[in-house]
């Protein structure tokens, strides 16, 4: 386990700094009565989640590799960080909508149908915690595949 203490901390970090995220997103009222601005304001996230994977390929190149990196070992790094926050993305879901923003799926429900782009039924079955659930774990493997190998071109070092 101690091969992989590194991409363990950065998962952990990395699913910590995603809630730390939607507490800010609550906050700013993306998640109530500024609910129409959250589908586009959620994306900066992806700025904070590419430094992220940055920082954390280059801890690993640093401390890992002794300052050198091959895009494969930058690669598996940002992979097996991915499995990390896949497999702790459940239970950041569960800790986001039960205790950081419960209103949540009520608010971006009620939004949806008034915009007309669901019906009730539609908007119910799409916006909820099973769902999200099954977003957030494959929605992060998809970007955390596709962040693995570009960081990885750009943190690798001979």
């Amino acid at each position: 386990m101690k091969k992989f203490a590194i991409e363990i901390k950065w998962g952990i970090l990395f699913t910590i700094i995603t809630l730390l995220w939607t507490y800010l997103e609550k906050s700013f009222g993306w998640h109530g009565e500024l609910i129409q601005k959250h589908a586009t304001n959620t994306n900066y996230f992806a700025i904070v989640a590419i430094a992220v994977y940055v920082i954390a390929l280059l801890d690993k190149r640093k401390n890992y590799y002794s300052g050198k990196m091959k895009w494969v070992q930058g690669f598996s790094t940002g992979m097996f960080i991915t499995l990390i926050i896949a497999i702790l993305s459940p239970l950041a879901q569960y800790i986001t909508h039960i205790f950081i923003t419960p209103g949540f799926f009520p608010n971006v429900i009620q939004h949806t149908i008034e915009q007309g782009k669901l019906s009730q039924e539609e908007a119910e079955a799409y916006f909820n915690l099973k769902n999200y659930i099954f977003q957030s774990i494959l929605g992060g493997v998809i970007m955390g595949v596709i962040t693995s190998a570009i960081v990885a071109i750009f943190v690798k070092k001979k």
